[in-house]
């Protein structure tokens, strides 16, 4: 094994690292070499859109100590853009493996840091991360998800205060922020749990409003209300709106496909 990878797998043996990730790494170790070369060899980089990767132990995979460090930054990032003010961030995640964790560890991240933050009490769409982050007039946000990558995977896509994904100069701003912090003893863990707000139906609520205010002919709906629908979430964060959504428009003959209901 190089000496290079070789040395970042010795920092997580030896470092402030749980258990459980350092038995997983003696395991790889041990048990799949290449394995743990791959998981090794490299950063996991914070691209413009933020993180993705293959979950698992080391510094190019999706886990806690890589979501954590990538927070740190944008925390960071988030503190110099707006001194002065009460910086605020908004949280959501969907429902893959480890989501709802990587949305805890960011949110912990960002109270230990001062910020303030509201995080969603289960999985949301992510065009509500964009509504509660203009809702509660926040300076950023982060949604956990990969999006169409395959299940091995999760993600971390950063918004800032416009309710969308960053845009120039503020990505390549806080990627720099991101690249500064070196090891996880950087990271503010814990000690902000004060600043976690968890929201939930009122912003729901807030967010169908929303939603309906935007129809475009009401009246054609009234006319059309037993429109045959069919809707599958394909077992994705969907089914926490849009049943509701179509019933507060109107429609009375909507169809779940049961099959693909529940969020997996």
């Amino acid at each position: 094994m190089e000496a290079a990878i070789q040395n970042k797998v010795n920092t997580w043996l030896n470092g402030n690292f749980d258990q459980a990730t350092k038995e997983e790494v003696l395991k790889l170790q041990k048990e799949n070499p290449n394995e743990l070369a791959d998981s090794f060899y490299r950063n996991l980089e914070f691209g413009t859109g933020g993180l993705r990767g293959i979950m698992g132990v080391g510094t190019n995979r999706m886990n806690k100590y890589t979501v954590g460090m990538a927070t740190q930054g944008y925390a960071n990032y988030l503190k110099q853009s707006f001194p002065g003010k009460e910086v605020k961030v908004a949280i959501a995640h969907d429902s893959r493996n480890n989501s709802r964790f990587f949305a805890e560890t960011t949110a912990n991240v960002f109270g230990a840091n001062g910020i303030k933050v509201f995080l969603f009490e289960s999985l949301r769409p992510t065009p509500e991360l964009s509504f509660a982050i203009r809702h509660f007039k926040c300076q950023g946000g982060v949604v956990c998800t990969a999006s169409h990558n395959p299940k091995e995977y999760n993600g971390y896509k950063a918004y800032w205060n416009d309710g969308g994904q960053m845009v120039p100069p503020h990505d390549k701003n806080v990627i720099k922020e991101v690249e500064k912090i070196a090891s996880v003893d950087d990271v503010k863990w814990s000690g902000g749990e004060g600043n976690i707000t968890l929201i939930g139906k009122e912003v729901d609520n807030a967010y169908m409003d929303m939603v309906k205010s935007l129809s475009v002919y009401p009246d054609v709906i009234a006319r059309q209300h037993d429109l045959k629908i069919v809707y599958t979430p394909i077992h994705g964060t969907g089914i926490m709106l849009v049943p509701e959504v179509l019933k507060r428009f109107g429609f009375t003959n909507v169809t779940i496909v049961d099959e693909q209901k529940e969020p997996n």
